[in-house]
């Protein structure tokens, strides 16, 4: 089934270039069927980059999906238009009462700072707490990740000496949990990220089991509540060249910057990205759909608690 988004969204034209099948609500509304309903909180800067790796991903699902994307109050975006945030964006105050199959909250550039000097900090983690008896499966992604450890089992984050910065190998230590169904005994996934939590602290939690880590860049993916909650510390939706365009940013900023690992055809820019990551992106956001929020959300949404 295609995907019910907002009409004229940016990311729909982008994604048929792609031949990915998606239509508007428009379309959508004309077919009898009750779709999952997915909340996305964006947090990136660069909303319609997000959007659009976020739609492509979830657009292999065969499950009909009706993404709404949420925004806060208390934090207005610098570097996506005012018109593009009021045409597609709902703020969380008038979804509070709604509830919802699924919700993705995305990383943020913010993740050097202490969680409670983030100026949205205090209306985020209230929607962290509204999550948990209106949504039956959240997927918190990269900072989010480390936000909804530290705000729910007190998981902190360390800084690291450099930027965790490619593609790392992954490995499976619970290799049964249906989230890993059709996934390589080794696998690969994209790290951005300054900070990182600890094996230790995640498995001295009763309340946490460590799903993935890497040999490399650490804890991967873990796994609270039942399947209610998943903590993934990568970008498994970053798309081919994003990690390529951060490179290059930042070398034109002056900034301290390396070649991100294992990303280039022989570590070497100009001749090209080698994606490892694509298949087992769309596998992760497939399972998670099929088994964490179709398989446990009831028929009617109301009766999720």
């Amino acid at each position: 089934m295609p995907l019910n988004l907002p009409n004229k969204l940016p990311a729909i034209e982008l994604l048929k270039k792609e031949n990915i099948f998606v239509i508007d609500h428009s379309r959508a509304t004309q077919q009898d069927i009750r779709p999952l309903r997915i909340a996305v909180l964006n947090l990136m800067p660069l909303k319609i980059t997000t959007e659009t790796d976020l739609i492509r991903l979830l657009s292999n699902s065969p499950l009909q999906i009706e993404v709404t994307f949420m925004k806060l109050k208390s934090h207005t975006s610098k570097n996506t238009p005012v018109e593009h945030m009021m045409a597609f964006y709902t703020d969380f105050e008038e979804m509070r009462s709604q509830k919802y199959d699924g919700m993705i909250v995305t990383g943020a550039p913010v993740e050097q700072m202490d969680f409670e000097e983030v100026t949205y900090w205090d209306e985020l983690t209230s929607i962290f707490d509204w999550a948990r008896t209106h949504v039956t499966s959240t997927l918190y992604i990269c900072w989010a990740a480390q936000a909804g450890l530290y705000h729910f089992y007190g998981i902190p984050k360390y800084p690291l000496e450099k930027k965790m910065f490619g593609i790392f190998e992954h490995v499976k230590l619970e290799p049964l949990h249906p989230i890993f169904r059709g996934f390589d005994d080794v696998f690969y996934v994209p790290h951005s990220r300054h900070t990182e939590v600890h094996k230790d602290d995640i498995l001295r939690s009763p309340d946490l089991t460590l799903l993935s880590e890497s040999p490399d860049a650490g804890v991967y993916m873990v796994v609270a509540r039942g399947g209610r909650e998943f903590f993934i510390t990568g970008h498994s939706e970053y798309s081919p060249l994003t990690l390529d365009t951060e490179y290059k940013r930042d070398l034109g900023k002056g900034l301290p910057i390396e070649m991100p690992r294992n990303y280039y055809l022989h570590n070497r820019p100009e001749e090209g990205v080698v994606v490892r990551w694509r298949a087992h992106a769309n596998l992760l956001f497939t399972n998670w759909l099929n088994y964490f929020v179709y398989q446990e959300t009831p028929y009617n949404i109301e009766d999720i608690k």
